[in-house]
């Protein structure tokens, strides 16, 4: 940002990262509120979390969907088993519905082959993400979460210009570097002036099934002392579980039992 910046972006020809480039949706679309699903680095279960929260709202009673922005690595059509692909006309792109309703769009309901590699650049993935929102139509979503790459490189900054967050979640893990990492993404996000809803631990702890006991398998948990530097809260925090994962990989996400990520479904509500 230039040190002369008049913060009006339409007189302006510098690129700056915070410069508000927001597109529009497709003139179909009806969406009330989106969620974008965030983690500084990979495998800490974001498209989970991103599932979960989807799930949970849907069950309210809410029409929910899931933007699967995560363009090399899209996994949310084998969490809720979708095997149908995505449907097109001279109007749009039509999002696939779960067995619950949930409307999602992926690169996976586009590929021939889901295990086809993604062998693209930057630009060429920042632009299939404006096109899920652009052209796909989200007809009649209460919420739309958009499940976010890992880091804080182009899809990040493509998707925090060009699609109008409400807010995002960040997930984390218990281990010490990912709290660097996290503090980073809190960074972006607020550099980008995108609001923080908060924080989601995975893998926070595993529970004994003989006493019941929360086992902290990867060590004391420094989520609280980071979301105490940045005034942010805890909105969950969701155990190693086995029938958790094992839903994932069969397809039957939709099918969970657990109230791990129902304080941030409120907050999200109630936005």
């Amino acid at each position: 940002m230039s040190e002369n910046c008049t913060h009006d972006c339409s007189t302006c020809s510098q690129n700056c990262a915070s410069r508000d480039l927001h597109e529009a949706p497709h003139s179909q679309s009806q969406i009330k509120k989106v969620i974008g699903v965030v983690s500084g680095k990979g495998g800490v279960g974001k498209s989970l979390v991103t599932g979960l929260l989807a799930v949970a709202l849907q069950r309210r009673g809410l029409q929910t969907g899931i933007l699967d922005a995560d363009i090399t690595g899209p996994s949310v059509p084998r969490m809720f088993g979708l095997k149908q692909k995505a449907g097109a006309d001279e109007t749009g792109i039509y999002p696939v519905k779960t067995r619950t309703g949930i409307d999602v769009m992926s690169l996976n309901l586009i590929l021939e082959n889901d295990t086809d590699p993604v062998a693209w650049r930057g630009p060429i993935i920042g632009g299939t993400v404006k096109q899920f929102w652009t052209d796909v139509i989200w007809a009649g979503e209460d919420v739309l979460f958009i499940d976010m790459p890992p880091g804080t490189g182009d899809v990040a900054l493509t998707v925090f210009q060009t699609i109008p967050l409400d807010g995002i979640v960040i997930v984390t893990s218990p281990q010490e570097l990912v709290s660097m990492i996290v503090e980073k993404a809190v960074k972006l996000a607020q550099l980008m002036n995108v609001p923080v809803l908060g924080f989601v631990e995975n893998f926070s702890y595993a529970l004994c099934p003989d006493c019941g006991k929360h086992i902290q398998v990867f060590g004391e948990s420094r989520l609280e002392e980071v979301a105490e530097r940045y005034g942010l809260p805890v909105l969950g925090r969701l155990p190693i579980h086995p029938k958790l994962a094992a839903a994932c990989d069969a397809g039957t996400l939709e099918l969970y039992e657990g109230d791990w990520v129902d304080y941030a479904a409120d907050c999200i509500e109630n936005l």
